[in-house]
Protein backbone atom coordinates (compact mmCIF):
# COMPACT_ATOMS: atom_id res chain seq x y z
CA UNK A 1 0.00 0.00 0.00
CA UNK A 2 1.37 3.41 -0.93
CA UNK A 3 1.87 6.24 1.50
CA UNK A 4 -0.77 8.25 -0.33
CA UNK A 5 -3.34 5.46 0.05
CA UNK A 6 -2.54 5.13 3.77
CA UNK A 7 -2.98 8.88 4.24
CA UNK A 8 -6.37 8.70 2.49
CA UNK A 9 -7.49 5.85 4.74
CA UNK A 10 -6.33 7.69 7.86
CA UNK A 11 -8.13 10.86 6.75
CA UNK A 12 -11.31 8.86 6.12
CA UNK A 13 -11.04 7.15 9.51
CA UNK A 14 -10.47 10.50 11.27
CA UNK A 15 -13.52 12.00 9.55
CA UNK A 16 -15.62 8.96 10.49
CA UNK A 17 -14.38 9.17 14.08
CA UNK A 18 -15.31 12.87 14.27
CA UNK A 19 -18.80 12.13 12.90
CA UNK A 20 -19.29 9.31 15.39
CA UNK A 21 -18.07 11.49 18.23
CA UNK A 22 -20.54 14.21 17.26
CA UNK A 23 -23.35 11.66 17.06
CA UNK A 24 -22.52 10.18 20.46
CA UNK A 25 -22.36 13.64 22.06
CA UNK A 26 -25.77 14.55 20.56
CA UNK A 27 -27.27 11.28 21.76
CA UNK A 28 -25.81 11.81 25.23
CA UNK A 29 -27.48 15.22 25.45
CA UNK A 30 -30.78 13.75 24.25
CA UNK A 31 -30.58 10.91 26.79
CA UNK A 32 -29.87 13.40 29.60
CA UNK A 33 -32.85 15.52 28.55
CA UNK A 34 -35.15 12.51 28.29
CA UNK A 35 -33.95 11.22 31.66
CA UNK A 36 -34.79 14.56 33.28
CA UNK A 37 -38.24 14.52 31.66
CA UNK A 38 -38.96 10.98 32.85
CA UNK A 39 -37.86 11.89 36.38
CA UNK A 40 -40.12 14.95 36.29
CA UNK A 41 -43.06 12.84 35.08
CA UNK A 42 -42.39 10.21 37.77
CA UNK A 43 -42.37 12.90 40.45
CA UNK A 44 -45.54 14.43 39.03
CA UNK A 45 -47.29 11.05 38.98
CA UNK A 46 -46.15 10.26 42.53
CA UNK A 47 -47.56 13.60 43.69
CA UNK A 48 -50.79 12.88 41.86
CA UNK A 49 -51.07 9.49 43.60
CA UNK A 50 -50.49 11.12 46.99
CA UNK A 51 -53.18 13.69 46.28
CA UNK A 52 -55.56 11.02 44.98
CA UNK A 53 -55.13 8.83 48.07
CA UNK A 54 -56.17 11.73 50.28
CA UNK A 55 -59.52 12.09 48.51
CA UNK A 56 -62.29 9.80 47.38
CA UNK A 57 -61.40 7.49 44.53
CA UNK A 58 -64.47 7.48 42.31
CA UNK A 59 -63.20 5.24 39.54
CA UNK A 60 -62.50 2.21 41.76
CA UNK A 61 -65.56 2.33 44.02
CA UNK A 62 -68.77 0.50 43.19
CA UNK A 63 -71.92 2.59 42.84
CA UNK A 64 -73.85 3.14 46.11
CA UNK A 65 -76.68 0.77 45.15
CA UNK A 66 -74.44 -2.33 45.35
Amino acid sequence: MTDNRLEEKIAHLERTLDELSTTVARQDRAIDQLTRRVEMLMEREAQREVEASAGVVLGDEPPPHY
